[in-house]
């Protein structure tokens, strides 16, 4: 049976999405079969895997609103292995569309049902807010990764996501846990951003990977060309980051995978849209 895992965070610009997709991507790549499901409004997963958001794309809204079956909706991308159920703006109507709904909170969970034991991995890139969209997330999932900024302002935010987590938890889904936390966008030059590194340590203990994702260009210039860091640049830092960060996350889940270098061959599927 599959895995579903949140990315929340609800402080914006914390590397969450390019976590997500670049975790998700590398996963695919050692033999990891993965579904992408892209709950934000903004469709940053969506463009980051190179999906184009055409006029008669079917997304997660479609999904969510009843319009269509959930196989219409996945959508294949170059990396074989790796799926997305896509999202655009009109997703911003479906925080409307569930107030109105019956047992509004697992919308997504019963949608989910149908399509878990088909992936070995379904990864849900949640919005920066903490809305009936997070809270479906969260309920949906049996665990929660939080990407984490080492700042002071996404530290001093933490509270109100834990305590979300926390209500998830006891009145929806009580089998949802904290997957880790990943560190991102870490410069080791500056002394305030190693004391926050620790801080989140010693809040959250073994929890935080050791892994943590440097600050680097080629993954703030990888999205703009719908490429996972995998396909835009492997001997890049970012890169070798996420390797990392996959080998550690698939350890931790006692899962064995497929050895790949910055140099491995990746397989490519061809894709229409």
């Amino acid at each position: 049976m599959g895995k579903i895992i949140s990315f929340a965070n609800q402080k914006g610009g914390v590397g969450k999405t390019t976590t997500c997709v670049n975790l998700s991507a590398y996963l695919a790549v050692m033999g990891q079969k993965v579904l992408i499901i892209d709950l934000d409004p903004q469709g940053n997963a969506t463009s980051g895997v190179g999906v184009e958001k055409r006029k008669n794309l079917k997304t997660i809204y479609d999904l969510i609103d009843g319009e269509s079956p959930i196989d219409e909706v996945i959508v294949e991308t170059r990396i074989d292995g790796l799926d997305i159920i896509p999202s655009t703006v009109d997703l911003a109507a479906a925080e409307i569309s569930l107030v109105s709904m019956s047992n509004r909170e697992k919308i997504l969970k019963n949608i989910l049902e149908n399509i878990k034991n088909s992936y070995d991995f379904i990864m849900i890139d949640c919005q920066p807010s903490l809305g009936l969209l997070t809270v479906n997330a969260l309920t949906s999932s049996d665990s929660v990764l939080i990407p984490m900024q080492c700042e002071f302002y996404p530290l001093d935010g933490l509270t109100q996501l834990m305590n979300t987590i926390r209500l998830v938890k006891l009145h929806l889904n009580p089998n949802l846990d904290v997957e880790g936390v990943v560190r991102t966008m870490k410069d080791n030059r500056s002394n305030l951003i190693n004391q926050v590194s620790q801080e989140i340590i010693k809040v959250f203990k073994s929890k935080v990977f050791e892994t943590y994702i440097p600050r680097n260009i080629r993954l703030a210039e990888a999205p703009s060309h719908g490429l996972p860091i995998v396909l835009y640049d492997p001997s890049s830092k970012g890169a070798e980051a996420y390797l990392s960060l996959a080998e550690e996350f698939l350890n931790r889940n006692k899962i064995k995978y497929k050895n790949i270098t910055k140099h491995t061959k990746i397989k490519l599927r061809e894709v229409k849209q």
